[in-house]
């Protein structure tokens, strides 16, 4: 049997076949519900889904053709009702774009460049989890299959087709897992011919989307381990056992910044599921708002987003909340969670906010409380979110974040692969040298990984 494709922009495909569990909560059909019911992902937002459905079908049924979508100039031609399929196989999620927001990876340079020479760049495609710079699988796979070569070139062919239709400049996917940016780069062509570019472009012609590479780009993120090096790689007893593997000096800075958040007045705890009450929530949203109200800014998220994961995924959810001496609460961070028994169970730091400035808070309600909560649910990892070299000197250390791109227009080709082959560069630079600032002291220093 062979795959093939078809192009989607409503979700019935998820009653097709039995899905597998997704790697993070954030791909659960639950989190991406709740996205769509409350309009964070949709027309309005400046997010419009479309699916690529990759499926079996018997080699008699092949043709040349492998899509099923009306081949029409707008985003409205492409299926508003999925087709039933004999033998899904895989989805990978689309968004058609006019802006970079809630992205955290970011192109504005080479929009700025086909500005300067007249040329679109919107629309653009994206593959990422809205507004959740988290690393992950970035398809949902039917249950019995695993992620090939050839099931990421026939969703790459819709991808393809889709940027045709509606006239997208390049597809972007976001904080991918390092297996997924190893298959798609590999997919396609990796020598760029620049002189068949150039000359092709000197002719009036054009390349042909299959001929255009997978640009690969990489970035850093911090990443805390619940590994005790000096007891055969355990888990760590408590709080105090992570601090012992830190040099004395950042053991005495933590303990610091702990005692400063005491002194003032202020009793943090953490609430989990259904112990969190519509009223921790009310709290909560009013601290978010502020993280975004001292900036000028309007949230990406409401508050009824939130009450629907309540209701959804509360089995993932953990709220820490900081109150002061009379018991009001003046901050709220926000985490999601693997279950404890996945494979690489991951405390996701996300959501944070407070009513006002208070020494030391962020750093207790954002990272220790979360460090503690990981320990005592024995998850393997906590990732505390994107950017801060604040992060490195707490136990945090250096991870690789990769993303893909796909360039249509092949005279922009050239210089945005030689960008991201000076970025990898840089940032692979960076990663060796925030890994030499890492505050453990010698016994507990992990080995430093070049693919990590």
């Amino acid at each position: 049997m062979s795959l093939q494709y078809a192009l989607l922009n409503d979700t019935s495909w998820q009653s097709q076949t039995d899905w597998q569990t997704p790697d993070t909560p954030f791909m659960s059909f639950a989190f991406w519900q709740a996205l769509a019911d409350t309009g964070a992902i949709g027309e309005q937002a400046g997010w419009l889904p479309i699916f690529v459905l990759v499926h079996r079908v018997a080699d008699s049924q092949s043709d040349s053709s492998i899509d099923y979508a009306d081949h029409s100039e707008n985003y409205s031609a492409i299926n508003e009702a999925a087709q039933t399929v004999a033998h899904p196989v895989a989805v990978l999620p689309i968004f058609l774009k006019g802006h970079h927001r809630g992205e955290f990876v970011f192109d504005h340079s080479w929009a700025e460049a086909y500005a300067r020479y007249g040329v679109d760049y919107y629309p653009r495609l994206v593959t990422s989890v809205p507004y959740t710079p988290i690393t992950g699988q970035r398809l949902w796979l039917a249950k019995g299959e695993t992620l090939t070569t050839d099931i990421i070139k026939t969703a790459i062919a819709g991808v393809d087709d889709i940027a045709q239709q509606v006239g997208a400049s390049s597809w972007h996917g976001l904080f991918i897992t390092p297996e997924l940016a190893t298959i798609a780069t590999a997919s396609m062509p990796t020598d760029i011919d620049v002189a068949h570019l150039l000359a092709a472009q000197d002719n009036g012609l054009e390349s042909t989307a299959i001929d255009m590479p997978i640009l690969e780009r990489q970035g850093c993120q911090f990443l805390w381990q619940n590994k005790d090096l000096l007891q055969d790689c355990q888990p760590f007893a408590d709080f105090e056992a992570f601090l012992a593997t830190l040099k004395a000096k950042k053991r005495k800075t933590i303990r610091a910044e702990r005692r400063k958040v005491a002194e003032q007045g202020i009793i943090c705890q953490r609430k989990c599921g259904a112990a969190i009450t519509d009223e921790d929530w009310k709290a909560f949203y009013h601290c978010y708002v502020m993280t975004y109200a001292v900036r000028g800014q309007q949230p990406y998220l409401t508050i009824d987003f939130f009450m629907a994961l309540a209701v959804t995924i509360s089995e993932h959810l953990m709220l820490a909340q900081a109150l002061d001496a009379s018991g009001e609460i003046i901050a709220s961070s926000l985490f999601l969670y693997d279950d404890r028994h996945s494979e690489n169970a991951t405390l996701y730091g996300r959501y944070w906010g407070a009513l006002g400035e208070y020494d030391s808070l962020h750093f207790e309600l954002c990272y220790y409380q979360g460090i503690e909560f990981a320990v005592k649910q024995g998850l393997k990892y906590f990732d505390p979110g994107t950017q801060g070299e604040h992060k490195l000197v707490r136990g945090f250390i250096p991870t690789t974040t990769h993303s893909i791109h796909r360039i249509y227009d092949s005279r922009f080709v050239p210089a945005i692969a030689n960008f991201c082959a000076q970025d990898r560069a840089h940032m692979a630079q960076y990663r060796q040298q925030a890994f030499e600032a890492l505050p453990f002291n010698a016994d507990n220093m992990p080995a430093f990984d070049t693919n990590q």
